[in-house]
């Protein structure tokens, strides 16, 4: 997920609450966490961890450091955060050949780091939670604040981010501005304990759904596992088709539209995939840059 919004909008915070809702790790995925610690001496006192891996390396982050590497080879964040949750606040602001490094990771869950001495793969199937302002004052709707370069300032900013990276991004968020009024609202009505549990349910639903595959959740999904699980209804499909059309999607980002189609299904507690789940997966697609 990638959110866009001026400063003080609450992103990092939105980060950091993400975590909680996730469900517990399994024993073996306890293990798969463990052990990636383990070998980058991060696990405190021989235990297992029994918590998903929260990271949030800084802007100034090295390749090394994000997909790992160095003279032994040890695992970067993005290993490190193996079936949690992968922070990258001002997006922008990493070099652009540290985040293109993380394209191969997105994609297969897995990261190799190949040295003259050692060729090691590393798990990194990850929840990759990015924040970015949209343009570099990060005032970009505000013409009271915005700078004299806007627009042409976020235009200049976004382009740092390649076309492949945001191609892997699911969900593409915009956070507004907070407003003194929106301070004083009364707290939500659903709290974080029960979208816990919605996404309990979620991913018990998908565990139940590839029993007995090497796939654990939607995100793993492809091939047949995908089209047998993931197709919409007629007029989902419909939807689809015209979609990638006026899109532009990919064939990665037609099969990303599919997996987030059904995890939504999941969440709703619903057996298909209908329309409904369909235009909700591409109202969170990035928009192609008009011409």
């Amino acid at each position: 997920m990638l959110m866009s919004g001026p400063p003080g909008s609450g992103k990092s915070l939105i980060a950091a609450a993400l975590a909680g809702i996730l469900p517990d790790l399994t024993p073996a995925e306890a293990l798969e966490v463990s052990m990636v610690a383990s070998i980058a001496g991060e696990l405190e006192g021989g235990k297992l961890k029994r918590t998903r891996p929260f990271r949030s390396p800084h802007h100034s982050a090295s390749m090394a450091a994000l997909v790992g590497g160095g003279t032994k080879a040890r695992p970067g964040e993005v290993s490190l955060a193996h079936l949690g949750v992968l922070f990258l606040d001002e997006l922008p602001e990493f070099q652009r050949g540290v985040l293109d490094s993380l394209r191969q990771p997105l994609e297969t869950g897995q990261v190799q780091v190949a040295r003259a001495a050692a060729h090691v793969t590393y798990p990194a199937r990850v929840q990759l939670i990015a924040a970015m302002n949209p343009c570099r004052c990060g005032h970009l709707a505000d013409p009271g604040l915005a700078c004299a370069r806007a627009p042409r300032c976020a235009a200049d900013y976004q382009s740092k981010l390649s076309g492949p990276l945001l191609d892997r991004i699911d969900l593409h968020i915009e956070v507004p501005a907070l407003s003194a009024a929106d301070l004083t609202l009364p707290p939500p009505a659903e709290s974080s304990a029960q979208v816990a549990a919605r996404v309990a349910a979620a991913r018990a639903r998908q565990t139940a759904r590839y029993a007995g595959t090497a796939t654990r959740m939607n995100a793993e999904a492809d091939g047949e596992n995908l089209t047998a699980h993931s197709t919409p209804d007629a007029e989902g499909q419909r939807l689809l088709t015209q979609a990638a059309d006026t899109l532009r999607l990919s064939a990665r980002g037609y099969a990303r539209v599919l997996r987030v189609s059904r995890t939504i299904a999941d969440l709703a507690g619903s057996d298909g995939v209908a329309r409904i789940h369909v235009a909700e997966a591409l109202s969170y697609r990035r928009r192609p840059p008009v011409n």
